[in-house]
Formats: structure tokens, sequence, C-alpha cells
């Protein structure tokens, strides 16, 4: 349960539901601001870029990309994981939020939320083009059909399907119900005719009553119950992709709750990263506070010890085998050999940095937040390529070993993906409040509620 002190400083200010409203309404009601539009334009150009390293990968093969006979998972493969990681953070929340009552998740959610969404489509994107012919994707769709195939049960490609389009619907089904109150609310506020007809259609008839109420709580409970256990099965079938192989480094059992502790590492520094920009762009420090960014802080250096644990739990695993090939792969590829730079990076930005935040004056600056965040991220990613590649370049037999490079068609479709990020996430915070109002406005009361009962007893 979250504590008195924690709940006094959960809303500053002392506002009444008017402010609040008015406040978190703010960025949908007035005039885009200068840097909305300038990042509109940059994630517009990043997209275009990323549309270029699409289309010639389709129109021209999977041979643009980096790809060896060795190295048949690239940079698609490193990218879509890096994603799914990140997109974990925003479901995470809302368990928080819904199934274990952590009122402090209310302010973040809601961005956290789309976050997810716009992760998880980008996650979706490296999958399709991986197939060399993405016009065929349905083929892997286990539907009845006079094809006379089914599809293979045993393939990764077909568990990846289901996870990600699985994960997706969740996702926008969260987000968008959580965000059926706060629709209304704009409907009923703006003047403008069309606006009052779109935000009226997708507030679903939304009328405020008790009885309303009463079933969005109770819906919302129960998606956020369904979406538990999704969460862990998610990323732990991500993992299975590798751990089914025989190839050394890939076939441990240690990987599926090892993948599934760093992509609930990962989103919350990427949620981390997010709420200090969107705080100080839309002045939402009264409802974002340091209180806030510490609770995340405290999540992160313990993520941080289970990532630490899980990269010596694979060392140890390795050497206590005595299997010559898992030995090579940790110690002389990994840890002191081709990929050594790599393996470096990942340990020192995900088992050493975050470490900071034992010191309360580091939980408290938002530059350090910040920064920590950020290399969390690199040292994520660094992590996947580690992984995936040192496996696949160095395997059993030696004359088949290779060294891997991307290529700026690689490059392109990973820049893409961060303007489909940048641009999602811009048009939601534009016609969408980046805090969910009816979520925060009962626990801006707690505080009072608190002071009165204090004084009563006195």
């Amino acid at each position: 349960m979250i504590s008195t002190s924690l709940d006094q400083t959960l809303v500053k200010g002392h506002k009444n539901y008017g402010q609040i409203t008015d406040e978190l309404l703010a960025n949908t009601e007035g005039r885009p601001p200068l840097w909305w539009l300038v990042g509109i334009g940059l994630g517009g150009l990043m997209l275009a870029f990323g549309g270029w390293a699409m289309y010639t990968s389709v129109t021209v093969g999977l041979g643009t990309w980096g790809l060896t006979n060795s190295v048949a998972w690239g940079w698609d493969i490193i990218n879509f994981v890096w994603w799914i990681g990140i997109g974990h953070a925003g479901t995470a929340f809302t368990i928080f939020f819904l199934v274990f009552r952590q009122k402090w998740a209310a302010s973040i959610n809601r961005s956290a939320e789309a976050m997810t969404v716009f992760a998880v489509m980008c996650a979706g994107l490296f999958p399709l083009i991986h197939m060399g012919r993405p016009w065929l994707a349905f083929f892997i769709m286990p539907y009845p059909n006079t094809r006379l195939l089914w599809v293979n049960y045993n393939s990764p490609l077909f568990w990846d399907v289901l996870a990600i389009s699985t994960y997706l619907i969740m996702s926008i089904t969260l987000w968008y119900i959580g965000m059926v109150p706060d629709l209304a609310t704009i409907r009923d506020r703006t003047k403008n005719k069309l606006r009052k007809t779109i935000y009226g259609i997708f507030s679903l008839g939304w009328d405020g009553s008790l009885y309303t109420y009463n079933r969005y709580e109770t819906l919302m409970k129960l998606l956020g119950g369904l979406a538990a256990p999704l969460v862990i099965s998610v990323h732990t079938i991500v993992a299975l992709d590798f751990a089914v192989s025989v190839l050394p480094g890939w076939h441990a059992t240690i990987l599926p709750p090892y993948f599934f502790a760093g992509a609930i590492f990962s989103g919350f520094a990427m949620v981390l990263t997010l709420m200090i920009l969107m705080r100080k762009v839309f002045n939402i420090s009264d409802y974002v506070t340091l209180k806030h960014f510490d609770n995340i802080a405290h999540v992160l250096k313990y993520g941080s010890l289970v990532i630490g644990l899980a990269y010596a739990i694979e060392l140890f695993l390795a050497w206590y085998s005595g299997v010559e090939y898992e030995i090579y792969t940790f110690f002389n590829a990994r840890a002191s050999g081709s990929f050594s730079t790599a393996f470096w990076i990942m340990v020192v930005c995900n088992a050493i940095v975050p470490q900071v935040f034992w010191f309360k004056k580091a939980r408290k600056s938002l530059l350090s937040l910040f920064i920590v965040s950020v290399l969390i991220n690199v040292g994520m990613w660094y992590e996947r390529f580690v992984i995936l590649v040192s496996s696949l370049a160095e395997d059993f037999l030696p004359s088949s070993w290779t060294s891997y490079q991307p290529t700026i068609v690689d490059i392109g479709i990973y820049v893409g993906t961060f303007g489909l990020f940048i641009v999602g996430m811009l048009l939601f915070v534009r016609f969408i409040p980046v805090i969910a109002i009816n979520e925060v406005k009962p626990i801006s009361r707690i505080g009072k509620e608190n002071k009165k009962t204090e004084k009563h007893v006195e």
C-alpha cells in the first residue's frame, strides 16, 4: 500500500477539480506550439527515410541488409526484441495502478500506455519485413483456408505473430478504454462541431453517472488482470525464439525470466526519459513530481541488480557446464573477443550505472535521471546485439565464422521506426490529455483528506 507521505505529494498545489481539468486539457485545446511542429517535421523525415529503406528491402530483396549465411538475424531482430522490451512498461504501469493499487502510477500510466502501443507497432514491422515477402504474411495466420496449408506451430515466427498481435490488441484496448472519460470531457467542453462529433463518437456515449463509472472501474480491473499474465508471456515467447535453438549462448533456460526482467527494466527507463521531457514541455510538474521519478528510480536500481545477476549466472553456467562451445562464446567471443566492446557497454550501462540511484541526490536530479535512463536503453540495445550476433557470427564451425555490419538500409528501417514512434507520440499529446484526468482527480484529494483527519484527531 502507498504511504501517507507519498499520498500528500501525488498532486501539488491543492488544486480543485476545475483547475486540474483546465491544466491537463491545455495541450488539446490550444494551438500547437513550435516545438511540436518541429518534432512532427523531424519525425516525418525519419519516417520517410524508413519508408525508403522498407521499399528497397521489398523491391530489391533482403540482400540489401547486412545479413550473411551465418548471421541470418541482424539488426531487424535486434530492434524487434528491443522495441518489444520498451513496450512492456505501459502495461506494467496499468497493472501497478489497477491491480496493485499503486496510486502514484495514475499520473504516468496514460503516457506509458501510449508508448507501449507505438513501441509494439514499431516492433511488429521487423518480423513482417524480415519475411521478405510481406504481402504473404497472411500465410502464418491460423484461419480456415482452401490452400490445404496450415501454420507451422513449431516456428518461432508464428509464436511472434501471436505474441505481438495479442499484446497489441490488449495494449490498445487498455489505452482506449482508459481514455473514454477524458474524451467525454473534451466533447462537453469544445465549441467546435467537428471536434464535438469526433470526440463524441469515441467517448461511446459516456454520461458520467455512478452506474457508468462502476461498470468502467470493473472493466478496467478485469482488463488489468488479463494483461498481467500477458506481460510475462509475451517476452517469454520472444526469449524462446532463442532458447529453443542449440546454439551456444542461446540454449539456456534462464533466457525467459532474464528477457522479462530486461523488458521491464528498459521499459521503465524509456518511461522515465519521456516523462522528464513531457514534464518540462507541458509544465506538469505539479502532477509528475520528483516523488514519481524517485519511485521509478527505485524500480530501475533493483532491476539493474536483477540484470547484473543474470549476466553473472550466464557466465557461471557457461563455466560450470564444461562445454567448450559455451565457454568460448561467453568468455572469448563476448567478454574478451570480437564483441567485447559491446559486451562491456552492456554491463556498464545496465548493471553498474543505475546503481547511482542508491544515492538520494541522484534520484532527485533530473539531469542524472535523464542521463541514466538514456544509458540504460543504450545498454539494453547492446545486450540484444551481443546475445544475437555473437552466437550467430561465431558458432560451432570456425570455417563459417564471419563479421557483421549493418547497411544503410538496416539503419534506415531502424530510424524509420523512431520516426513512427515520434510521430505517434506527438499526435497523442496533441489530441489526448497526457495524464488521465479521471484518475488524477481522486488522488488529488488524498493529501487534503489526510490533513483533515490529522486535525480531527488532534
